[in-house]
């Protein structure tokens, strides 16, 4: 492809189209959102993404920081224990997925008895890897030099984020374990956005508590930064490619991202520590969050974990108690 443009456009051409994807390397430098979704939504990063080469790729270690530093409050309904999810993975995920005035209720699952893994098999995300491996072996199998480098540097950025990421996604304390116990939990999101978490108290522990990335060594940093320092490299490089070559890293950057855009749009779970949370009953509108509260004291026979939410007044504790038959305080 790349050799039948060299030779049938003319030289004025190839002027042309060399003059204005002359900085076409600074697509690596976008500043999307793409791949560190993508890392959010699957908890971790397969191998195969190292060959997805995406603008904003020197992200990916930015993914925590897609919550936007949200901590929403949460209560156990069946022990009456409040406390907050500060696993931002989750947290995305519950941002994704919420409405405002609704209620969404969620269902984690283990893999162990589902049988789901942490894979990239959507169409979309197959598409992107045919493309991630033609282009690239299409120019090497040209000669372009450059431009073979060019995405050479971008696949070694990419292997270095994806191998610490790996390392850092590793499943830490969550707490005791609960074997045989069910939990079920309300989380208060912003936007008036409620969720109802319920599954197997160890499964749900292992997606609300503790860390989803462990803190990065100061290697890990300090490989992270060169990683950067590669993208960089490469999109200075990139103004010395062929005009055969920019039109290719062209259709790479933004075939890759709007391919993996559809991926991400498409992914209605999270996966993460072999643990899936997805959707177990679409978003249910509510009035007033009183009329919620209302629901699951009713439900629970409990009001302290929803009064210690801001949820109910404590003055007026009692008197909710009393209005309906059997929810007394435990």
């Amino acid at each position: 492809m790349l050799e039948a443009i060299r030779t049938n456009l003319p030289l004025e051409s190839l002027s042309n189209i060399s003059s204005i994807l002359g900085p076409i390397g600074l697509l690596a430098l976008a500043d999307l959102s793409t791949v560190p979704l993508r890392t959010t939504l699957t908890g971790t990063s397969s191998w195969l993404d190292i060959f997805i080469l995406a603008p904003g790729l020197h992200r990916q270690a930015t993914a925590p920081d897609l919550t936007k530093g949200e901590y929403p409050a949460c209560a156990a309904m069946t022990t009456g224990y409040v406390f907050r999810v500060e696993n931002p993975a989750t947290v995305h995920y519950l941002q994704r997925v919420g409405k405002t005035g609704h209620v969404t209720t969620l269902f984690v699952t283990s893999s162990q008895e589902t049988g789901a893994r942490v894979s990239g098999s959507g169409l979309a995300y197959v598409s992107a890897l045919l493309l991630s491996v033609s282009i690239p072996g299409i120019v090497v199998l040209v000669g372009d030099i450059v431009t073979t480098a060019v995405i050479g540097l971008l696949i070694l950025s990419r292997l270095i984020n994806v191998s610490i990421i790996r390392r850092r996604a590793q499943l830490g304390w969550f707490g005791a374990l609960e074997p045989g116990v069910q939990s079920d939990l309300l989380v208060l999101l912003s936007q008036d956005r409620w969720f109802r978490i319920q599954g197997a108290t160890d499964d749900v522990k292992a997606i609300t508590s503790g860390a989803w990335l462990r803190d990065a060594t100061f290697l890990q940093s300090s490989l992270v930064s060169f990683a950067t320092l590669l993208v960089y490299i490469s999109a200075a490089m990139s103004l010395n490619a062929t005009p055969a070559g920019k039109l290719a890293l062209l259709l790479l950057f933004t075939g890759n991202a709007a391919l993996l855009g559809l991926t991400n749009e498409s992914t209605k779970t999270l996966t993460m520590f072999n643990r899936t949370i997805s959707i177990k009953h679409a978003p249910r509108p509510y009035d007033r969050r009183l009329d919620l509260t209302k629901e699951l004291v009713q439900e629970f026979k409990r009001t302290d974990c929803f009064v210690a939410m801001g949820m109910i007044q404590p003055e007026k504790e009692k008197e909710l108690q009393k209005s309906y038959k059997g929810a007394v305080m435990m």
